[in-house]
């Protein structure tokens, strides 16, 4: 073998050694893609779990949606909720919030206890999970079946709207309660949807 078939021989092995010593280039950091709002029932159940920590026996007692500026609603879905839970046997009442994203100190993502407080019995009446059938977005599609609703809505279309979700003595059965305006004391417009069934129960103006 000459001298030059030699030289190429060791060099093409230096290039393999060398070439199997380098590890492979980083693979593209993949970016997380943008929070989107949730449905309350998702954001319930979420929190339900958690709660059922806290107490083996909890009740539904109130979920509400809450605006964050950095998730945008749409369609009776929010970047937060507030879920409000009872416990017979503690006689007590454990608040619960979800968030889709971290918010202004306020919010962190996922859920997590926000407080405990004594309970009372009051207008709202604590109601099994089990009655909880029917999510946000699917009562607002029922609310804007409504003529009244549609009709508001034309007139307001850049009205604030507010769902909670609550069991008083106003309706036999748990009930969404869909308002339009900054709060339940400034709003002239409010519809109510079954949360068992998706039935239309009544406009409040």
């Amino acid at each position: 073998m000459g001298g030059r078939q030699i030289w190429l021989i060791a060099a093409a092995a230096a290039v393999f050694t060398v070439a199997c010593g380098q590890a492979p280039p980083p693979a593209a950091k993949q970016e997380e893609p943008p929070p989107e709002p949730v449905d309350g029932q998702k954001a319930f159940f979420q929190c339900y779990v958690a709660a059922r920590g806290w107490s083996g026996d909890v009740q539904g007692l109130r979920l509400e949606s809450v605006n964050i500026p950095e998730v945008k609603s749409v369609g009776g879905r929010y970047g937060a909720w507030r879920a409000s839970f009872v416990s017979p046997s503690k006689g007590r009442i454990a608040i619960y919030n979800y968030s889709v994203a971290q918010s202004s100190g306020k919010f962190i993502k996922g859920v997590f206890q926000d407080h405990e407080e004594a309970y009372s019995a009051g207008l709202e009446k604590p109601w099994l999970v089990s009655a909880f059938k029917i999510g946000s977005e699917e009562a607002l599609k029922a609310a804007m079946e409504r003529r009244e609703a549609q009709e508001y809505v034309k007139k307001n279309p850049d009205k604030p709207m507010i769902f909670l979700l609550e069991q008083t003595r106003r309706h036999p059965n748990l009930a969404w309660r869909i308002v339009w305006g900054e709060s339940v004391s400034r709003s002239d417009f409010s519809v109510f949807i079954d949360a068992s069934t998706g039935k239309f129960l009544e406009v409040m103006r």
